[in-house]
């Protein structure tokens, strides 16, 4: 085997330990080093931003990924250590890589033919922004898709999203996670 030939599965090595060719996901709207943006800010409880759901995408699935789901879920809510549900969106098909912003309109009209969306912890379907009670330090919004190794979860009607969460955990063959941030002041 040739130095060059060695040089070039080496460096394939290295990146695929590296995580370069691991499922990610990404967000023009959401980052670590800037709180959400009040364009995607919850607008009720108290809180005066415009609901609107931000953009993502997504590369590098695992093998055999049949569809996915993307759930956001805010661990540090107030609520006896269930956190809260800001979005269950599932049976995406697998040729999906993104979602615009705005996909998570309550009635489904901007996600891909076939997706669903289940009721987050707001009460309704669609995208639920953040909404943290005044005065507590910034709550994490974590953003996961995941790839599943099913073409269609079959969640019964009006299933909680913790059903729609186990179900998609049963299924998953692989995550991609990023966590934005967020707190109110007044």
């Amino acid at each position: 085997m040739s130095v060059a030939s060695r040089t070039a599965i080496a460096a394939s090595l290295l990146l695929a330990s590296s995580g370069a060719f691991a499922f990610q996901l990404s967000s023009p709207d959401v980052g670590a080093r800037a709180p959400i943006g009040n364009r995607f800010v919850f607008k009720g409880f108290g809180c005066e931003g415009e609901n609107v759901s931000p953009a993502l995408a997504w590369k590098v699935p695992p093998a055999g990924t049949k569809s996915f789901a993307v759930l956001v879920h805010d661990p540090d809510a107030p609520t006896g250590g269930a956190g809260w549900w800001h979005w269950v969106v599932y049976n995406l098909p697998a040729s999906t890589t993104s979602l615009p912003q705005g996909a998570g309109a309550a009635d489904g009209s901007k996600l891909p033919a076939g997706a669903a969306q289940q009721k987050t912890d707001f009460g309704a379907p669609g995208w639920g922004g953040p909404c943290p009670p005044v005065g507590d330090k910034p709550h994490r919004y974590v953003f996961t898709v995941y790839a599943l190794k099913v073409e269609k979860l079959d969640i019964p009607e009006g299933a909680s999203a913790s059903l729609v969460g186990f179900m998609v955990n049963a299924n998953a063959i692989g995550k991609a996670t990023l966590v934005g941030k967020y707190g109110r002041k007044k």
